[in-house]
């Protein structure tokens, strides 16, 4: 019975040649989302910007507009409201204006007051002010460091042209998701910063792979020139990278379609993440291997003393 394959064998794509076109699309990716951030911001969550938020389910369809008309009337400082869920859910996020110990709460009694008794209160958060910026930095933080932390541990363990590279591209990954957060505006919390983190790791994990390749290749072909090793590598790791990242946009997509509202931007930022990180192992991190100084593998050999045999190449 024949094995069914994503991936034929002996593959043979010239992936180094196409770099430049790879490089381009990268280079506009991360240009469009760093324009998008840069015309209109990120949207931060109460988790970032501190205030009240509150979901709540009804047996009919909200009106929005009247809602936020009667909302406005309190006069709690900046109301936002949409559809969550459906037609019949709302969820009102609250800015409560002043110092006050007790505004949060005091923000939410009114609300539920002004909503009425009758709606399902499914969630009510608060966030002070001081906790949001504390959650802020450290996200930043966490983020920052775990990218640090990936490249230094490559760093260590293959050779510092390795390590570079796997900082480069899995910087890249995580700034391209940032990126499509502005410009499909994508609400940025706790949840999207677990998620920069989620598309660190599967970016990392594949490019990992293809490194650990090329370092194999490097010593069995190490008379070939550079690009057909990384051509070479890269063909043979090709099926496990498209197998891994299948079977993880398989289980985020049952995710976005059954998760419900609540992790819809973790799960869209993880989709866009494990798609770019796939993209970047496969055309742009191992290429740009080319542009940096050889690794050791591939260095001239010693010359041998008198009465040695020269090593004879693989292959």
């Amino acid at each position: 019975m024949a094995r069914f394959t994503l991936i034929k064998e002996n593959t043979n794509i010239d992936f180094v040649g196409k770099r430049l076109i790879a490089f381009v699309f990268s280079i506009l990716l991360l240009v469009v989302g760093g324009i998008a951030v840069a015309l209109k911001g990120l949207d931060f969550g109460i988790d970032f910007t501190g205030g009240v938020m509150i979901e709540v389910q009804a047996k009919k369809a909200f009106d929005v507009a009247a809602m936020r008309e009667k909302l406005a009337g309190l006069n709690l400082g900046e109301v936002q409201l949409q559809n969550f869920g459906g037609p019949n859910g709302l969820l009102v996020r609250v800015q409560p204006i002043g110092r006050a110990v007790d505004r949060d709460a005091a923000a939410v009694l009114r609300v539920k007051e002004a909503l009425g008794p009758t709606l399902d209160y499914r969630r009510v958060e608060a966030v002070g002010p001081a906790i949001s910026a504390e959650l802020l930095r450290d996200g930043i933080l966490a983020t920052v460091l775990a990218v640090l932390a990936i490249a230094i541990y490559v760093w260590f363990r293959f050779e510092w042209q390795f390590g570079l590279l796997a900082l480069v591209t899995t910087g890249y990954d995580v700034l391209a998701t940032l990126g499509l957060f502005a410009v499909f505006d994508l609400e940025f919390n706790i949840a999207a910063v677990a998620a920069l983190l989620t598309v660190a790791g599967y970016s990392i994990n594949d490019t990992v792979v293809v490194f650990d390749r090329i370092r194999e290749n490097l010593r069995k072909f190490r008379r070939d020139p550079l690009p057909r090793i990384i051509n070479r590598s890269v063909n043979e790791t090709l099926s496990r990278t498209i197998r891994t990242s299948s079977t993880t946009l398989l289980a985020v997509f049952a995710l976005l379609m059954f998760g419900g509202d609540v992790i819809l931007n973790f799960n869209a930022a993880v989709l866009c993440g494990v798609l770019i990180g796939t993209f970047s192992s496969i055309y742009v991190a191992a290429a740009l291997l080319l542009y940096l100084p050889a690794p050791k593998a591939l260095r001239p050999a010693a010359e041998p003393r008198e009465g040695e045999t020269p090593p004879k190449a693989a292959g």
